[in-house]
C-alpha cells in the first residue's frame, strides 16, 4: 500500500507548523551588519595596491607571464610561435 501526502505551503508556514522559531528578524539584522562591513571594506581597498599584489612586477611582470605562456604553448604545439605576436594560425 502506498500513501502519498502532498502539502502546499511556504517555508515560513512549514517552520511555524513544526514549532520552529521565526529567525527572519535576526537574519535581517545579520544581513544589514554584513552589508555595512562589506561597504566599509570596499571603501578601504586601494586599486593600485590590489593590482600590485596581483602583478608583483607591474606591467613587466605581466609581460613576462604572457611570454612564458606563449612559450609554453609553442612547446605543446611543436614549436615557438613566429613573429612574436602571440602566434596562432594565420
Amino acid at each position: 500500500m502506498k500513501v502519498k501526502i502532498e502539502i502546499d505551503c511556504t517555508p515560513e508556514e512549514a517552520r511555524a507548523f513544526c514549532g520552529m522559531p521565526d529567525l527572519s528578524v535576526a537574519h535581517d539584522a545579520m544581513a544589514k551588519g554584513l552589508e555595512a562591513r562589506m561597504a566599509e571594506a570596499i571603501g578601504q581597498i586601494d586599486p593600485e595596491a590590489l593590482l600590485k599584489s596581483w602583478l608583483p612586477g607591474g606591467l613587466q611582470g605581466f609581460e613576462a607571464m604572457q611570454k612564458a605562456f606563449w612559450e609554453g604553448f609553442g612547446q605543446v604545439g611543436g614549436g615557438a610561435p613566429k613573429g612574436g605576436s602571440g602566434g596562432g594560425a594565420g
